[in-house]
């Protein structure tokens, strides 16, 4: 058996039998899309497959940093960070090919847990899809920075100076993918092995970043498509001696990292729900309402696309990012782009998002406000032609501008608790904040030079 033949409980068993595995690896995704987890012995496995198993809920109730949150609920000292139970997903499992024989397995929180869990709020929003009648398909595409690199080298230096993969701007460089080529080759398969496919791998413009679609697929499964590719092209990376980056923007000189996404849904036929060939730009009227949520609700959602700090230095103008919520046919600078493209592939691009997402939360945002806006009949602005920046547009399209009103807005907002619950919106909202905070404690390389001999 294969592990993209596995669907139920007995799969598993067989196919960890049949490898005749000790051990397996279990994991699961945390607010900031981390992947966290461990090796279980195969009789505990089997068991869990069947009963579930206990996860110390501290993994919800930490940062990227594994500093506990002051400011939620769910856990914490108060709690005295209990075990939450998880189920494992059977049909979630990968080969892992960097490691011999062995499988990973994805799980989800349930119980209390569940509320919270990024993969389960997707889950519940295509639910919700599911009972509109319509499927959701997503598809990432990520940039990412490569550096000739250490975990040890990067932190020695202060993450200052560094040796990108390539030097300068070549973009589409057919010259660095062939002098790379064993990179490009074993990321190529590596990709195909895990089940995450790469569409299209190529350079962006910029020293050593790359830019990898994956292939478009049910929005769940997407996700986490999403979310391992960005955890095992690091592996690939620092196995090979280098380091890969997602962040939003690493350089104030270098454009961002985008982690655009690209949506769309089809009827219980099968046939595409944003595709009406007669309509202006062939945007059935469920698109059009799709996208007029999208619009509408970006600005109260922003905190669970753009989720860091980092994430807001590159929202500026001029770095291909957008800054208002805007959308546009074919337009490069909106933060929502119609792509055009007929019965089967007609979608739209939520480009607000950088490479830095959580897969699970920026898509479950994404189509969650396309829902909002079908179930409200929400007609969006007149589409951009031109340059979007160059629009001035009313207060209710602009974005927050740091990560702290982001999460208030979220916080606030109405549509976020009936979208995604009450208690998800309470709790990653103060995790937003927290993250904030954390920064505000920082005293950066820019202040010091800007005022240390000077004030």
């Amino acid at each position: 058996m294969q592990p993209d033949e596995v669907r139920t409980s007995a799969h598993a068993r067989a196919i960890v039998e049949e490898r005749g595995l000790t051990h397996v690896k279990v994991g699961l995704f945390d607010n900031d899309g981390i992947l966290r987890g461990k090796y279980i012995d195969r009789a505990k496995f089997l068991s869990a497959l069947e009963k579930g198993m206990g996860f110390c809920d501290v993994v919800l109730g930490w940062d990227s940093n594994d500093q506990q949150y002051d400011n939620v609920t769910f856990t914490g000292w108060h709690t005295a960070f209990p075990d939450a139970p998880v189920r494992l997903l059977p049909q979630t499992c990968r080969a892992l090919p960097l490691e011999g024989n062995m499988l990973l397995f994805l799980g989800e929180f349930a119980g209390s847990a569940e509320q919270v869990c990024p993969r389960a709020t997707l889950r519940r929003v295509l639910e919700r899809a599911a009972a509109l009648g319509y499927t959701a398909s997503a598809a990432a595409e990520f940039e990412f920075f490569l550096f000739e690199e250490t975990p040890a080298s990067v932190r020695e230096k202060n993450y200052q100076n560094l040796r990108s993969l390539t030097p300068g701007y070549f973009g589409y460089s057919m010259l660095r993918s062939a002098v790379h080529t064993e990179l490009y080759q074993q990321l190529l398969q590596l990709a195909e092995e895990m089940r995450m496919p790469i569409e299209g791998l190529h350079t962006e413009t910029g020293p050593g970043v790359l830019e990898a679609a994956l292939h478009y697929t049910e929005a769940l499964e997407a996700a986490d498509r999403a979310a391992l590719f960005k955890t095992f092209t690091k592996v690939l990376a620092q196995r090979r001696g280098l380091m890969a980056t997602f962040m939003a923007k690493w350089s104030a000189s270098l454009p961002g990292q985008s982690g655009h996404l690209h949506i769309s849904l089809a009827r219980k036929d099968g046939t595409s729900a944003f595709y009406d060939e007669a309509a202006p730009h062939t945007m059935s009227q469920q698109m059009r309402w799709f996208v007029g949520g999208q619009q509408a609700l970006m600005p109260e959602l922003l905190a669970m696309v753009a989720s860091t700090v980092n994430s807001y230095s590159r929202l500026v103008p001029g770095f291909w990012a957008p800054t208002s919520a805007t959308w546009g046919v074919e337009n490069r600078t909106c933060a929502l782009r119609v792509i055009q493209g007929g019965a089967k592939a007609q979608r739209v691009e939520y480009r607000i998002a950088a490479a830095d997402l959580n897969p699970y939360l920026a898509i479950a945002a994404a189509i969650g406000s396309g829902l909002w806006g079908i179930e409200h009949r929400i007609e969006p602005d007149e589409p951009i032609v031109g340059n979007a920046y160059d629009r001035k547009l009313p207060a209710r399209r602009q974005l927050p501008r740091t990560l702290n009103e982001a999460a208030g807005r979220l916080a606030r907002s109405k549509a976020a608790q009936e979208l995604f619950g009450a208690p998800f919106v309470e709790h990653f909202a103060a995790s937003r904040e927290w993250e904030e905070r954390q920064f505000q404690r920082a005293v950066t390389d820019w202040e010091l030079a800007r005022y240390f001999e000077i004030i």
